[in-house]
């Protein structure tokens, strides 16, 4: 009989240790239904990381697929370079302007958000020019971010498997702490405390590298790849302050936290902040096409369009920038949301998550449990007492992850951090479910590192 792994010979798979691929082969995934999929051999698993952060609305919402096939049949394809346009891309554009967390003057179209924050550092270079400040190229960004794949973005990603032997990052992209108070507080240090010497850090950066060369800090709301880390309290208010002090555009990465998952429509307003741009994806279209965006304020847009007065041209674009049937799904999307009061239901919700992600609390594995709104994490340590992590070759997170599959829920491990980012349709005896599935597999890690 022929296997996934005979199969699956054609293709490079992303984050995936490839060699060991062409023994293991994958995990293949057939059907969907709400907060579930079910894999070729007919397993049903609870999808607890919404795919991979975007698919809100779950694996079956009609109304999307419908959204997609009328406007295939309407207009399939058309693009937006050279004074062109389509009328659902308008309507797009103007529905997200609406709903922008702070006011945003104009939206350019990409396909992911990579490509949305890739666009945010030609922006920033672009921007700065414009405004006859070629030196004031640099963009900070943090340990443990994650902003995408692409040169730039990767660069900007702050996760050092990212940088190996890809040659990144390249230059003009600089790093400061992960504010991840667990693991980098000093001992007695309060909260407030440590957000202020991260701040402090960052003013320290700027001043060394020269605020005449420092252009934009880039920031998600909530660290969603490097573990689920959210910000210690003051930290956006104290870091804020300085970025203003020195000149210092803020951009919000609100490519996971968008649209609702911590409770608001966007992290930038649970956070506090006050970005001059903001990128998003993901569950802009509910996952079910690739659509992302770019908003900008009117001062950085004014700059563009003179700068392009100027040369003739904004040269900048992709072919499926404001994609026809994209914008269609990604409009219905937001249509939904609002319908359905979306975010009504999350903040009803969130108290069941985030007491099932507490009840693991005392767990001898679990050093740390954090999470808000409708995302979550459990990180895994070896002592408790100390908070000494396992030893990376022991994979204990990756076991822990196989071992939910075996139970029947899919989540995500960040090295020994696992992530939780259900579908926001999700109900109270799914969240149970997820949970009691996921006790399941930490007890398997228990026995596992125990012997």
């Amino acid at each position: 009989m022929e296997t996934s792994a005979s199969r699956d010979i054609h293709s490079i798979h992303p984050y995936t240790n490839l060699k060991l691929h062409e023994t293991q082969g994958p995990l293949v995934i057939t059907e969907g239904d709400g907060v579930f999929v079910r894999d070729e051999n007919g397993k049903t698993y609870l999808e607890a990381l919404s795919g991979l952060w975007c698919v809100s609305l779950g694996f079956s919402e009609h109304r999307l697929a419908e959204a997609a096939y009328r406007q295939m049949l309407k207009l399939p394809y058309y693009h937006t370079f050279a004074h062109k346009a389509t009328d659902i891309g308008i309507e797009l554009a103007e529905k997200l302007l609406s709903i922008a967390p702070v006011p945003m003057s104009k939206v350019f179209f990409v396909n992911s958000g990579s490509e949305a924050n890739d666009t945010i550092v030609k922006l920033v270079w672009y921007y700065n020019n414009a405004l006859g400040r070629p030196a004031k190229k640099k963009i900070i960004s943090r340990s443990k971010a994650y902003h995408g794949v692409t040169v730039a973005s990767a660069s900007l990603t702050g996760l050092p498997n990212n940088h190996r032997d890809f040659d990144l990052p390249i230059a003009n992209i600089l790093h400061v702490e992960c504010p991840h108070w667990y693991r980098f507080g000093q001992p007695g240090e309060s909260e407030e405390e440590f957000a202020s010497r991260m701040a402090s850090s960052l003013e320290q950066r700027i001043l060394s590298e020269g605020p005449e060369t420092v252009a934009a800090f880039i920031a998600e709301p909530i660290l969603g790849a490097g573990g689920v880390l959210l910000p210690p309290a003051t930290y956006f208010e104290k870091v804020q302050a300085v970025l203003k002090k020195y000149d210092v555009m803020l951009i919000a990465d609100e490519v996971i936290c968008g649209f609702g998952r911590t409770g608001n429509m966007w992290g930038t307003d649970t956070y506090g902040l006050k970005p001059d741009m903001i990128s998003c994806a993901k569950a802009m279209s509910s996952g079910y096409l690739p659509i992302g965006a770019v908003m900008v304020s009117e001062e950085i847009y004014g700059a563009l369009s003179r700068q392009s007065e100027k040369i003739g041209v904004f040269s900048h674009g992709f072919t499926y920038s404001g994609h026809p049937v994209t914008s269609a799904v990604a409009l219905e999307t937001l249509k939904i949301y609002e319908e359905r009061d979306l975010l009504s239901h999350v903040r009803k919700i969130a108290p069941r998550m985030q007491a099932g992600l507490q009840r693991f609390a005392d767990h001898p594995l679990v050093g740390e449990v954090r999470g808000i709104g409708l995302i979550g994490a459990v990180e895994l340590v070896a002592d408790k007492a100390t908070k000494a992590p396992f030893d990376t070759k022991a994979a204990v997170g990756g076991f822990l992850a196989t071992r939910a599959h075996h139970h029947g829920v899919i989540i995500r491990a960040l090295g020994d951090t696992i992530a939780f980012c259900p579908p926001l349709i999700i109900n109270e005896s799914e969240i149970d479910l997820m949970f009691e599935r996921f006790g399941r597999a930490l007890g398997d890690t228990l026995d596992m590192t125990a012997r």
